[in-house]
């Protein structure tokens, strides 16, 4: 019998898949120093926001949950050589704000900039319509403190090269 892949409506009406092996890590991991990950949980334990978790025994961040604040406790605690680059300040992504953000469907909503430690994300005024948001990429540090206060999931990370702020 042959095997159906799964694709949510929201992905099917938007022509794309999410790429759901695409896991962001905590800052201060390189990919090469997973190796030497145990999966003890010692940086899901620790992390004062509780947004790590681990996903295949590996330390995996999910906005969805709350915002990085860089504090740094995951890689402190860690009993292995797993956070091996400098202390981060910020991501090497940045996020997109999808079509479906509220302001986009004429609703007014600006949880995304109240969220935002940084003010990466504005909204300018649009003539007959509620403010609409602009991300100033330069000062997006990737936290995700947008992701987890959207209220529809209108925002995801974006790498860093893409220029457009939407998605």
């Amino acid at each position: 019998m042959e095997r159906r892949e799964t694709v949510s409506r929201r992905d099917f009406l938007r022509g794309g898949r999410r790429n759901a092996s695409v896991h962001i890590r905590p800052p201060g991991i390189e990919e090469a120093s997973l190796a030497a990950c145990t999966g003890c949980g010692a940086c899901v334990e620790r992390c004062p926001s509780q947004i790590v978790s681990l996903v295949d025994r590996l330390p995996v961040l999910d906005f969805s949950v709350g915002e990085c604040t860089f504090c740094g406790a995951c890689a402190q605690h860690c009993p292995e050589p797993v956070f091996t680059g400098a202390p981060a300040t910020s991501f090497a992504h940045i996020v997109a704000i999808e079509t479906s953000c509220l302001p986009f469907q004429r609703v007014d909503c600006q949880a995304c900039r109240d969220g935002c430690p940084t003010g990466a994300i504005r909204f300018r005024p649009v003539r007959g319509g509620p403010f609409v948001p602009e991300l100033l990429a330069e000062a997006c540090t990737g936290c995700g403190a947008c992701i987890s206060v959207c209220p529809v999931g209108a925002i995801a990370p974006a790498p860093r090269e893409a220029e457009a702020a939407y998605a």
